[in-house]
């Protein structure tokens, strides 16, 4: 037998590219670097290869993982310490474990128990023999098991708030650990409102219960923490282990209460407890969009994270996709155009932010008949089964990436809804706080890696059906559209102008142009694609200055907070809200969040009665940073916080209600009247409408009627000099078309009128108009004219806040008779409050989308 010894190692050349061109490729292996991969893998050698922690720009469908593994493969033959490669899932470390081993990159696969890796693969990788490519939560965990290594690539890592802010929360599902919900509800059942706490007890909730998010900071109230603590420590697997990765700092974790489930968290996670993470020299985040508000940081913990963007003309086109927004094109049933577009392929994969079960059901309604449908069971080894399926409709839920389906793999992607909520916490931030901004870059980049899973390359080419109102609504935004690359804006610019109001037939037929991708769509519809890609200018939405510039003392403030250092991480939290004030009124609702927060935190480490003012003070500010801040007297309160004087409209709104109880009220009649309500404002006929919205205000405690003259509003809500609200219904429009600029102009002028015939000079100030219309879009020239209080919401959402209102209803009328005398006030402020219906609340739900852009 011949003796053996060790093999050289193998030595570096001069560049990046040069290591590429050395790589023993197999056979499949692609055959040469893009150009802009080249370009950023010479920035990287040349400027940052001894940044800690930097981010490389590379969009989906561009290529990410082979320069990701060439500069792994770099820094492994330095043999300075180990190489990691972090993918936010276990089939997609099998994929880029695949893809090194076909580019002739030495690589180990680690990923699962740690008790089932191979002895020789990890002994490869703690050598520095190998990378290992590995899953994110191998890195993050409360006990991670992998050596440190000397550099961490992190794929996908825009989805780290998924991946890696998600892996330090427990999230406890009603309909998954109902027993275990009800235990922590009872461990917070002090600092909950008595009906609140009833509600969510219920078996059967009222129809507005499952929709609201609230707010707690158990590390306020010490009673109520200690409860807390002993019920998660009793929290069965694998929820413990969830437990585990927070617990060191339970206190200064936040809790996001719903009746769907219970979510407990640090608002940024404490990754500077893990030790592979933070001791490893290097961080490589490989992202599909680097955006421009401190999303990385946040989701990360980390910062400075410096970005390294592709250079100037270096950006590759990622393929032409075919917008389509069932929703605007001329027809009443939307889907029924999906099923038809479908039916183009016979082929298509589903993506929605729904549960599993949920994107089953979505792909299932979408099928033709005789087409399999696909779950995630049947593709969570990979998506082979599905890829060579002639025809299948895959649904997946909350898999916005790491999904390649090129060419004849798939054609289609549905965009089921927007994916703006994928936890409590971005329910709350966006439907409570108004703090939506602070969103945007992860919202926008889940819709751009969606749309981008069939487009994996320069020559691939796929349909992208919009659906869901939201969505729709969304993608017609001018900020949002701005925001978007230049192709992907000159992409649903197209779409837009070739589905609004246009026949399903029409819409089809254009499709099936598009996928035959001949010369009917060469010379028809690339040109016009082509032209609005030169027009188009990417600009950062509002507010991401600001946003970007606070991440850093915010992710400072939150590790000062997980120690206990309270007075500190208050007094960086305020630096924090000062740098989020550069983004304007974009981000008043998330600089009210942080000065909330710096508020509590400087509570909590109060060593004096001074510091306890200032703590209040900052509460003062967070009050006054934004004019939708209602959630704030809903937080829990600071130690010796006096309770706040309702603002002017609910006292106004609270006593007519009052006193309608008070007086002789027929609890029949009056229920009668609520179901008479709701059922009007089911219909679209206007003069039912119109009964049902002058009910509504009434319900609300206002002045409540349909004015008389030309030109008034279809209904005028008066809470004396305190608020008024126009509202002027557009019932009977059918969706496929803009709003008319003559709306627009019509209800502008409606708030002046009012005050014309009441015989005052001027509206109330902050005063409301609203437009009610099933028509989703107004067209970008046509907002501009929108005055600034001017506001279009739906028919649905006008339902829903009806619905609430009846339900409050019932709900003092069958209380009212035993509440002592003089507290019949207190009582109708806390029931409304509860149902979310409340005057000001009422005029917030009814006023979340301004017609006119964000400036």
């Amino acid at each position: 037998m011949a003796f053996r010894g060790t093999p050289p190692k193998a030595a570096r050349p001069a560049t990046l590219e040069e290591l590429y061109k050395e790589l023993p490729r197999k056979r499949g292996a692609v055959s040469g670097l893009w150009l802009h991969q080249g370009d950023i893998l010479r920035a990287y050698l040349a400027d940052h290869e001894g940044t800690p922690d930097l981010a490389l720009e590379l969009p989906t469908g561009t290529g990410k993982t082979l320069p990701g593994l060439v500069v792994a493969e770099w820094v492994r033959r330095e043999g300075a310490g180990p190489v990691a490669y972090a993918c936010p899932t276990s089939q997609l470390a099998r994929q880029v474990h695949a893809t090194a081993q076909r580019e002739g990159v030495p690589a180990v696969l680690l990923v699962g128990s740690h008790r089932d890796w191979l002895t020789p693969d990890e002994a490869s990788y703690d050598s520095g023999d190998a990378v290992a490519v590995t899953n994110y939560s191998t890195v993050f965990n409360s006990s991670p098991k992998l050596g440190v290594p000397r550099m961490i690539v992190f794929d996908d890592a825009h989805a780290g708030e998924q991946f890696v802010g998600e892996r330090f929360a427990v999230d406890i599902r009603r309909g998954r650990y109902s027993d275990s919900y009800r235990q922590v509800l009872a461990a917070l059942s002090p600092m909950i409102p008595g009906l609140l706490k009833q509600r969510l007890e219920d078996d059967y909730p009222d129809p507005g219960a499952h929709h609201q998010v609230r707010l707690l900071l158990p590390g306020l109230r010490p009673d109520v923490l200690a409860k807390l603590d002993q019920a998660l420590a009793r929290l069965p697997a694998p929820l413990a282990f969830d437990v585990a990765m927070i617990r060191n700092g339970l206190e200064s974790c936040l809790v996001y209460l719903s009746y769907s489930g219970v979510q407990i968290r640090p608002g940024v996670p404490p990754t500077f407890e893990n030790t592979p993470f933070t001791r490893s020299r290097q961080r490589l985040y490989l992202s599909a969009t680097l955006g421009g508000g401190g999303e990385l940081e946040r989701a990360f913990g980390r910062s400075p994270i410096v970005r390294l963007p592709l250079p100037d003309g270096s950006q590759p086109r990622s393929g032409r996709r075919l917008f389509v927004f069932p929703e605007v094109a001329n027809g009443d049933d939307p889907d029924a155009l999906v099923r038809k577009l479908v039916a183009l392929t016979g082929k298509a994969i589903v993506l929605t932010q729904d549960t599993t079960d949920g994107a089953m059901q979505t792909a299932m309604a979408l099928a033709p008949q005789g087409v399999p449908v696909l779950g995630k069971a049947d593709v969570e080894h990979g998506l082979e089964a599905f890829a060579s399926a002639k025809r299948a409709v895959l649904g997946l839920a909350n898999r916005y990436d790491g999904l390649d389906l090129p060419h004849d793999a798939c054609r289609m992607v549905v965009l089921d809804g927007l994916p703006n909520a994928h936890s409590l916490q971005e329910k709350w931030l966006g439907e409570r706080a108004d703090a939506g901004a602070a969103l945007a870059e992860r919202v926008r980049t889940r819709i751009v890696q969606g749309a981008g899973r069939c487009t994996r390359g320069p020559d691939d080419f796929a349909v992208v059906v919009v659906r869901g109102a939201d969505l729709t609504r969304y993608l017609n935004r001018p900020e949002v559209r701005k925001a978007l690359d230049p192709d992907l804006q000159a992409e649903v610019e197209f779409g837009w102008i070739n589905s609004l109001g246009q026949s399903h037939d029409d819409v089809v037929a254009n499709a099936k142009v598009f996928l035959d991708h001949d010369d009917e769509w060469r010379t028809g519809g690339e040109p016009l694609v082509t032209q609005a890609r030169r027009d188009a200018r990417k600009i950062p939405p509002p507010g991401s200055a600001g946003l970007q510039a606070c991440a850093g003392p915010e992710v400072e403030a939150w590790e000062l907070a997980y120690q206990c250092d309270y007075k500190q991480a208050s007094a960086r939290m305020q630096d924090a809200a000062r740098e989020a004030g550069k983004g304007g009124n974009a981000a008043r609702g998330y600089r009210a969040f942080l000065l909330y927060l710096a508020a509590a935190w400087l509570s909590v480490g109060a060593d004096s009665a001074a510091e306890h003012a200032k703590a209040r003070a900052l509460l003062r500010e967070a009050a006054e940073a934004t004019p939708r801040g209602h959630w704030l007297r809903e937080a829990t309160p600071l130690p010796g916080q006096e309770s706040e004087d309702l603002p002017a409209v609910d006292q106004a709104g609270v006593a007519a209600v009052a006193a309608a109880l008070s007086g002789r009220l027929n609890a029949t009649k009056t229920a009668a009247g609520l179901e008479t309500m709701v059922q009007d404002l089911r219909q679209s006929e206007p003069k039912a409408y119109e009964r049902g919205l002058a009910a509504l205000g009434r319900a609300l405690g206002a002045e409540a009627s349909k004015p008389a003259g030309s030109g008034r509003c279809d209904s005028a809500w008066v809470w004396g000099a305190a608020l008024w609200a126009t509202i002027e219904a557009k019932s009977a429009q059918s969706s496929g078309k803009a709003l008319p600029l003559r709306d627009i102009r019509q209800a502008n002028t409606q708030l002046d009128q009012l005050a014309h015939d009441r015989g005052v000079p001027n509206p109330p100030p902050c005063s409301p108009a609203v437009i009610v219309s099933a028509r989703l879009t107004v067209a970008p020239n046509d907002a501009a004219a929108a005055a600034p209080n001017l506001h279009l919401t739906t028919p649905d959402n006008v339902l829903a806040l009806a619905l609430d209102v009846q339900a409050a209803w019932d709900r003092l009328v069958a209380t009212a008779s035993g509440q002592p005398k003089g507290r019949v006030a207190e009582h109708v402020v806390d029931t409304m409050r509860q149902f979310g219906c409340l005057p000001s609340l009422a005029v917030e739900r009814l006023t979340d989308t301004p017609i006119k852009p964000i400036a």
